[in-house]
């Protein structure tokens, strides 16, 4: 890949993320801190960004850096394997919210049985 392939695939990758978003360039450019005219000169390969800008893209846009680097045509992992990596994570996290909601639903029956209409400690 020369640079100039490498330049064209990042800003490719740019627009393409912020489309899948349905984000507007004002609006990406507002969430990564710089000017619409500098995020379109970037889109438009009039511009180049630094590492620090990247990690910031990427963050914006909810990717891993490295993916501003793939071009379009790469084959992607397969979804078992993307859920694989955050599987333990998930499982955990939908795991402590069910308890959470099981735990509020035990308080207002709790509640309502003593005449409450709301639990102890939980806010409206």
């Amino acid at each position: 890949m020369t640079e100039t392939q490498l330049r064209d695939t990042v800003r490719t990758n740019i627009r393409r993320y912020r489309d899948y978003r349905k984000w507007t360039q004002a609006e990406l450019a507002e969430k990564i801190g710089i000017s619409i005219n500098f995020l379109s000169d970037i889109e438009n390969g009039k511009r180049w960004i630094s590492p620090a800008s990247m990690v910031k893209f990427a963050s914006v846009l909810n990717i891993e850096p490295f993916e501003l680097f793939k071009p379009a045509d790469a084959p992607s992992p397969s979804i078992s394997a993307l859920l694989s990596k955050y599987n333990d994570e998930v499982v955990q996290a939908v795991s402590d919210s069910l308890k959470q909601i099981y735990d509020y639903y035990q308080a207002k029956v709790k509640a309502e049985s003593k005449g409450s209409s709301q639990p102890e400690g939980l806010a409206k």
